[in-house]
């Protein structure tokens, strides 16, 4: 479904300030897989994700999408297949436009259509209420209101149902829930499982929670400097405990994990 092929990037090459981020990255992502990603800040995880999306070019390698090299597609064509949320939740919407135009530019969005708004016919109005009500927050009482009045919480799961009401061929999740009360998080959470496994989404997550990477999804991965150093799914995955991963770091890479925002994470 996706392959990522010997993936290089450096940044201000050539200045004192050069830094490799990633460094021929070699990944392999089945159809319907719920990959969470982890690493310490640096380690290369959004990097990662922006590639994908098309918002960072790489230097070297390849990306495939069903088999069609996308590496070089703009970033904007790539947003009619591939959804993505933010860790800030103004990202993603529309603050001065209303529920229903976000909704709309959303569908338009993943259809290529390039008429605004004339196209939205009851139905699509009915459509964009039933899918709100799935949310459980009355947003689909609220059509009218303007985005920018609304929760950082209620933003992230209108977000969350504009990169999905269509379904993408991939969703990217950058700490998505990250900057939300521990409430809203926990709900926001609930509803991208709900919707990622209803509609079979391939997914990558990026999160800073060592135990919510190895309950969420269906594989793990952790980054170090730019290379993927642990892989995990299946049994072995389902059998491993924060404490095993933190092992299995050291023992791949001779250090110890020394990000006190992973470490103390919950």
């Amino acid at each position: 479904m996706l392959d990522i092929q010997n993936l290089s990037i450096t940044f201000n090459s050539g200045s004192i300030d050069e830094k490799n981020v990633l460094h021929d990255l070699n990944l392999h992502v089945e159809t319907g897989e719920f990959i969470c990603v982890i690493g310490s800040n640096g380690a290369g995880k959004s990097t990662i994700l922006n590639t994908i999306a098309g918002s960072i070019i790489p230097d070297k390698g390849k990306i495939l999408l069903d088999d069609t090299d996308i590496t070089y597609v703009k970033e904007y064509q790539r947003a009619s297949y591939i959804g993505r949320l933010f860790q800030d939740p103004l990202k993603g919407t529309a603050p001065n436009m209303t529920i229903e135009e976000n909704l709309a530019l959303a569908c338009l969005s993943a259809k290529e259509k390039k008429s605004p708004f004339s196209w939205i016919t009851n139905k699509e109005r009915e459509l964009f209420k039933e899918q709100l009500k799935l949310l459980d927050m009355g947003l689909e009482d609220r059509m009218h209101t303007l985005v920018g009045n609304l929760s950082g919480g209620q933003r992230q799961a209108l977000t969350l149902l504009m990169a999905t009401i269509v379904p993408p061929k991939l969703l990217l999740l950058d700490e998505h829930t990250a900057a939300l009360d521990p409430k809203a998080a926990a709900k926001i959470m609930k509803l991208t499982q709900e919707i990622v496994k209803k509609h079979h989404i391939t997914c990558l997550m990026v999160t800073h929670q060592m135990q919510q990477a190895l309950e969420v999804g269906d594989r793990t991965i952790m980054m170090n400097d730019g290379h993927i150093v642990i892989d995990i799914k299946g049994e072995q995955r389902a059998n491993m405990s924060v404490y095993d991963l933190m092992e299995r770091f050291h023992a791949n890479t001779g250090s110890n994990l020394a990000d006190d925002r992973i470490l103390l994470a919950k």
